[in-house]
Parts: structure tokens; C-alpha cells; sequence
């Protein structure tokens, strides 16, 4: 009987669909405790991997070291990030790779909007200022009429902006290979730091994408904007993002995702007041979780019965030559 370690300790349940599913299609299921075992040491997750033939994976990093000395043929990620696999290591392995898209925008998008009304309204703060007895009624700029700037258009990007444009804001995105959206105007990278109010980010962390939130491009935003990640903290420079904040260029931030998670509590993001933070839940939704779960599970059996989940596997050429078993 092949078997599946599932990583993600939400999906931790027998009751879950997912689990009924790999079940029913003859998987045993082993679950992993990535808080009793520490699953970013390479040794670590390759003895919990053990002779697993699939693993239902969250983002631990599987890197060359791993992918060669384990039995593993399927990486199913729940979810639409593949950073922290060696891709070329697990092609070059015969390991397919695959993720669930079109599960999650919703959820993301919700939270991009929970971080920009927080912000807006300076509820944090005003939180605080009730708590320790200062009432402070300042009045805030409404959002109506300001300008949301996407780094990023795909289905996250297009839903957010569906919800935007429905709130009265202004939507502009920068995105080389998206199709055009009524009532979005694609624009130059240029145009979208110079013009963005808020600007929020929503493409994956790659070699071309790594910081590209930096001293440089943060001082290209215009002073008293908003900067929004839900998407990788790989994209952000972390320090240069600290210092604009500090020195006010940047009025405020919302931070669901650090380059380090958690982040350590020396991290000078974590003193500022003037950002609000979450570890990286922004996916996270009951109903995200179900499909996330049982899409990574579909791809599992569906591989394993010889079928190719078309559009959700991440190195595709690996097809004409792969097989369950070596």
C-alpha cells in the first residue's frame, strides 16, 4: 500500500474529505508533526519522509539534499507557492511537483482588504488610544477615490480588484502577460510605483522577483503610501521596508508573510506601530482549507492512476518520462 505523509498540521483530522479521498483510492496516510520534528533541517524531514511516495506538503523547504535522498515521487503542495522546492532538483529526480490554483483568491483577497481597511482607518491604533484612555477622533482619508496598485495580476490580483472597484478605488496593475479587466488599467512598473496609493503585492518570489520591494523602488512610491504583502516575504527587503516606515516615506504597512517565519523577535518590523502583521493566514479560510486539501489529494491519486493533472503540475516536462515507480 503506497502511502502519503501529509505536513500540514491543519489537515491533521481523519474526518477531513481529503484524507476519505486518499483513502478510498488505497493510500495509507501518515501524518507528520512539524512541531515536534523540525521539518527545515534537511536531515530531519528526510528521515520523516521515511518511504513515503507522496507527501501533501506546506512550505517546508525541499531542497536538493532532500529531494535525492528520499523515495518520494509527488510533492502535492496545498496551496499555489513552490519556492521553497528545488525544482530543477526534483525534475532532475523524477519527482512531479504540483499545487492547487484557483483556491485560494478569495481568502487572499479578503485579507488584503482586512490589512487596507485596518490601515485606513488606523484601527490599530485607535484600538490602543480607547485602552489606555486617550480619545483621539482625527479624522482619515477615505479610501474612495485613491488609487490600489498590483504588482501582480492573475485570478488573486483580478478578484481584489473586482472587490476594490467595487468600494470606489481607483485599480491599476502591472503585469506583463495579463489580459485586460474592466475597469483596470495595465501600466508600466514605472507608472505603478509613481501612481499606486496602496500598493499590493501578489506575484510569486522568483530570481527576477526577489526584493524587488527595496531602498531603490520604495523611494520611487509616493510618501505617505501603503505597502501590502500577502504573497512572499522573499519580495520584500525587510530593512529597507523598516527604514521607510521609520522615516515616514511609507505611511503604513500590512505584512502577512516575512523573508524568516516566523519572523525572529529582533526583527525591527515587529516594533513599529504603524504596520499590522499577521503569520501568513491571508490563504487560510474554512473553505480555502477543504479545497486546498482535496485538490493536492486529487493530483495525488490522480498521478497515481496514470492520469496528468493538467494545469496544476509545476514542471511539466517531466511527463514523458515519469512514472509511480522508478
Amino acid at each position: 500500500m503506497p502511502t502519503v505523509c501529509v505536513t500540514p498540521s491543519h489537515f491533521h483530522s481523519t474526518e477531513l474529505e481529503y484524507y476519505q479521498i486518499l483513502q478510498k483510492a488505497g493510500f495509507e496516510v501518515r501524518f507528520i508533526d512539524s512541531e515536534k520534528h523540525n521539518l527545515h533541517d534537511p536531515a530531519t524531514l528526510i528521515a520523516q519522509l521515511g518511504a513515503c511516495e507522496a507527501v501533501l506538503a506546506n512550505p517546508e523547504p525541499y531542497s536538493a539534499e532532500v529531494l535525492a535522498n528520499c523515495q518520494v515521487r509527488v510533492i502535492s503542495r496545498a496551496g499555489v507557492g513552490f519556492d521553497a522546492i528545488d525544482l530543477n532538483a526534483a525534475t532532475a529526480h523524477g519527482i512531479v511537483v504540483t499545487r492547487t490554483p484557483g483556491v485560494l483568491h478569495e481568502a487572499v483577497a479578503e485579507q488584503t482588504l482586512a490589512f487596507l481597511f485596518a490601515i485606513s482607518r488606523n484601527v490599530m491604533q485607535r484600538d490602543r488610544d480607547v485602552r489606555t484612555g486617550h480619545w483621539q477622533r482625527a479624522a482619515l482619508p477615505r479610501l474612495k477615490g485613491q488609487t490600489l496598485g498590483l504588482l501582480g495580476f492573475g485570478v488573486i490580483g483580478r478578484c481584489l480588484a473586482e472587490k476594490a472597484l467595487a468600494l470606489g478605488l481607483k485599480v491599476i496593475a502591472h503585469d506583463p502577460v495579463a489580459s485586460p479587466q474592466p475597469g483596470v488599467q495595465l501600466v508600466t512598473l514605472d507608472q505603478l510605483w509613481h501612481e499606486s496609493d496602496v500598493l499590493s503585492l501578489h506575484v510569486p518570489c522568483t530570481p527576477e522577483t526577489a526584493q524587488i520591494i527595496n531602498q531603490k523602488t520604495l523611494g520611487q512610491l509616493k510618501k505617505g503610501a501603503v505597502l501590502i504583502n500577502t504573497s512572499r516575504g522573499g519580495l520584500v527587503d525587510e530593512a529597507a521596508l523598516a527604514a521607510a516606515l521609520t522615516s515616514g516615506h511609507l505611511a503604513a504597512a500590512g505584512l502577512d508573510v516575512f523573508q524568516e517565519e516566523p519572523p525572529r523577535p529582533e526583527n525591527p518590523l515587529l516594533k513599529l506601530d504603524n504596520i499590522v502583521l499577521a503569520p501568513h493566514v491571508a490563504g487560510l479560510d474554512v473553505e480555502s482549507l477543504r479545497d486546498m486539501a482535496n485538490m493536492a489529494a486529487e493530483n495525488i491519486v490522480a498521478l497515481y492512476r496514470g492520469n496528468w493533472p493538467e494545469g496544476n503540475v509545476v514542471n511539466p516536462q517531466i511527463r514523458s518520462d515519469w512514472k509511480w515507480q522508478n
